[in-house]
């Protein structure tokens, strides 16, 4: 036998679905905050005993990027990658399927992973004091002009950045 009930259902107020909306929002970006992003594989060849390119892949580190070093094979790396000697500094990289040559600041590097230009990769030739890796406190806070170049498949360049 069917009983009735003078019981209502249950509405749920605006003030509720507002409040649950709010607490779902802190909690969502409560658990962003604590998802580090993913870091960034990067292959480095340098020497052994070269400083700056220690500095650099220190630098890189701290700032998203995961390097996997090799103390030897630079030379290789570069005629491997297709970067012209003209190009060449005392580090090669490879991240994706770009060349990157030299103190290239990470910034540049992130930007080349997000626009995927048609090219070989970066590179920022010699050693400039300033860039990243050659800004040590041996350097005495000095910072000379540089680009960033980007190398084209077919051996040229252009200016990627600049740095002044």
């Amino acid at each position: 036998m069917p009983t009735t009930s003078t019981e209502r259902p249950a509405r749920v107020g605006r003030r509720q679905i507002l409040m649950g909306g709010a607490a779902w929002l802190v909690g969502a970006a409560a658990m962003a905050k604590t998802s580090p992003p993913a870091k960034v594989a990067i292959q480095v060849w340098k020497g052994p005993t070269c400083g700056c390119c220690k500095d650099w892949i220190s630098y890189l580190e701290a700032n998203g990027f995961q390097a996997q070093v090799h103390d030897a094979g630079n030379t290789d790396a570069r005629e491997r990658l297709g970067v012209d000697i003209k190009y060449g500094s005392c580090h090669t990289a490879l991240v994706g399927s770009y060349a990157i040559e030299g103190h290239v600041p990470a910034r540049e590097i992130r930007r080349l992973l997000k626009e995927r230009p048609n090219a070989i990769g970066l590179a920022v030739p010699a050693m400039p004091v300033g860039s990243p890796g050659m800004d040590g406190p041996d350097y005495g806070g000095r910072k000379d002009p540089y680009d960033v170049l980007l190398l084209a498949k077919d051996g040229s360049s252009r200016v990627f950045q600049t740095y002044r």
